[in-house]
């Protein structure tokens, strides 16, 4: 049995003729909570830190499947990014999503916030506060109370350039100042619809549901001394994971400081016909 404290511990298509399929979104396209937010104010990034390995996790992900859902009528829209780590792996059950670059980028949420101690199911909100990915009213507290900011107005092109790859490109403003400090702007790629059947571990015997599965987590660009209407641009690739299906996928793009807060975000469902 592993230890808990808390909970667990330690559009439109073009085709170009040269065999590549492209499609671009426009900010009129994007299937983003963001462009709802009141007064221009976007979207809050929850992010949770979940395993499979972990029997509190399941619960907390479908809180957070709800979340995403918009079951909870909250006036705030959130972008909702689900990172499974590795650390409960040795307990009985390998997490198929699960990966080391996701309980990297927990530890280093855990020096920010001051915290002595790495669980699962962490809910962090806009890299600035968390809570316990099961508890609701704790859940919805932090995400009310939670720093807004103007949405970004990107335009994303997606490309596949071969069977196995994702292209995208994003440009446009991110309608926040970014200071001498800097900022990078993230890019998510997550997935919803996943079912596993869970043989082995604390889970033994459940089928386990998830949603916002981050599969795929790139830096578009960094960006230092700007203002908050400087057009910022680049490319991320995204190499693709077998049985990858467009319909079930979403694009996240934030931007975060070096202090790990997230101050801007905006989300884009993938085209069906990428």
């Amino acid at each position: 049995m592993a230890p808990h404290l808390w909970s667990c511990f330690t559009r439109k298509g073009s085709n170009r003729g040269d065999g590549i399929a492209e499609r671009r979104v426009s900010t009129a396209d994007v299937a983003s909570e963001s462009s709802r937010g009141g007064g221009g104010q976007g979207a809050v990034v929850v992010e949770m830190f979940s395993s499979q390995g972990c029997a509190t996790s399941p619960e907390a992900e479908l809180v957070l499947s709800r979340l995403g859902r918009g079951d909870f009528e909250l006036e705030v829209p959130v972008v909702v990014l689900i990172f499974h780590v590795d650390y409960w792996d040795y307990v009985g059950w390998k997490d198929p999503f699960g990966l080391s670059q996701w309980t990297v980028r927990q530890k280093a949420y855990v020096e920010a916030l001051g915290l002595d101690t790495i669980f699962t199911p962490q809910v962090v909100v806009q890299g600035k506060a968390h809570c316990i990915g099961n508890d609701e009213n704790a859940l919805i507290e932090t995400i009310t109370n939670a720093p807004r900011f103007p949405a970004p107005t990107l335009q994303a092109t997606f490309t596949k350039p071969a069977p196995d790859s994702l292209q995208v490109s994003l440009t446009g403003a991110l309608r926040t100042k970014v200071d001498s400090s800097g900022a990078n702007v993230m890019v998510a790629l997550y997935e919803s619809g996943l079912v596993t059947d869970c043989p082995r571990g604390e889970n033994k015997g459940r089928i386990l549901s998830n949603d916002y599965v981050v599969r795929k987590l790139e830096k578009l660009c960094t960006v230092k001394d700007i203002s908050h209407k400087k057009t910022v641009s680049g490319t991320v690739n995204f190499p693709l994971w077998e049985g990858f299906n467009s319909t079930k996928c979403g694009l996240a793009v934030f931007v975060q400081n070096s202090s790990h807060q997230i101050f801007g975000s905006q989300n884009f469902q993938l085209p069906e016909d990428i």
